[in-house]
């Protein structure tokens, strides 16, 4: 698949059919995988909540559980519920359903955008996008069955790999599990606040797991892995279609369950947004 056809078939999914007030359908993906990707309900999920608020307000946060696994052969239709409308602040609810059951729950808020007190951590020092490795081509490298296909479900994205706990990163006995990549749209975007957002969306999910087995000596082949929510605060706008870098870290994994935590920097430093999802990390019996 052309670098273009992938865009526009990611772009694709996020244009959404309107059913009725506040309802909206997403179209399925073509995909050889038994369910639909996470980053796409979410992104969808996003896209139909934005849809019912007034263009002078942005997101600023959202917090999501996923519920069941979603069917890729039909769409997913998007309920919206309007939870609150303030004066600087709106909220919505979306319920993703398929098949009659909800399958993802997202709550999202929105605030008119305003002057305030600011500061962020830096971004620590890493190799350049250029100078990092294909993603996909390592795992192809290193036998992950799945490489193939996510590569045809990833094809609209880079990801330039750099290290974790195990291989490429120095050693921070203070954050044993780690993981760093650059990631970006390929493909121009254009100027649409909101195709940036739900592109982001979208990629946010594609790695935060992998975090969360980085000090372990276990790969997703001997791992059931799936994710149980996904959260994203939004800092300050920014290009999806630009490198950005995913400083990952997972502070716990316990009870077959595992954490982490992203910061997401603009290549000039700016600390734009920050994802936080767990996941079942349960080993394969």
């Amino acid at each position: 698949m052309s670098e273009q056809s992938a865009l526009e078939e990611l772009m694709g999914l996020f244009d959404l059919e309107t059913i009725d007030a506040d309802l909206y359908r997403g179209r399925p993906v073509r995909t050889t995988r038994t369910r639909v990707f996470g980053g796409q309900v979410a992104a969808q999920a996003l896209c139909a909540g934005i849809r019912t608020v007034d263009p002078a307000y942005t997101v600023h946060s959202m917090h999501s559980y996923f519920l069941l696994p979603g069917d890729p052969q039909v769409p997913i239709v998007y309920d919206v519920e309007r939870i609150r409308d303030g004066r600087s602040f709106l909220t919505r609810r979306v319920a993703a359903r398929q098949h009659g059951r909800p399958i993802y729950y997202l709550t999202a808020n929105f605030q008119v955008p305003e002057d305030g007190l600011e500061h962020q951590d830096a971004m620590p020092e890493v190799v350049a996008p250029e100078d990092a490795v294909d993603m996909v081509e390592m795992m192809r490298r290193g036998g992950t069955p799945e490489a193939d296909a996510l590569a045809k479900e990833w094809a609209a994205l880079g990801a330039r790999w750099i290290g974790d706990s195990r291989r490429g990163l120095t050693e921070d006995p203070a954050h044993p599990s780690r993981s760093r990549l650059w990631l970006r749209v390929e493909g121009d975007l254009g100027d649409d606040p909101t195709a940036h957002l739900a592109a982001f969306t979208y990629a946010s999910d594609i790695s935060l797991l992998g975090a969360t087995l980085a000090a372990h000596p276990v790969g997703s082949e001997q791992t059931q892995m799936a994710s149980l929510d996904h959260t994203i605060w939004f800092h300050q706008p920014f290009r999806a279609d630009e490198w950005w870098l995913y400083d990952q870290v997972s502070p716990a994994a316990r009870g077959g369950r595992g954490l982490a935590i992203g910061r997401v920097f603009t290549q000039d430093g700016s600390l734009v947004a920050t994802v936080a999802q767990e996941g079942l990390i349960r080993p394969r019996r």
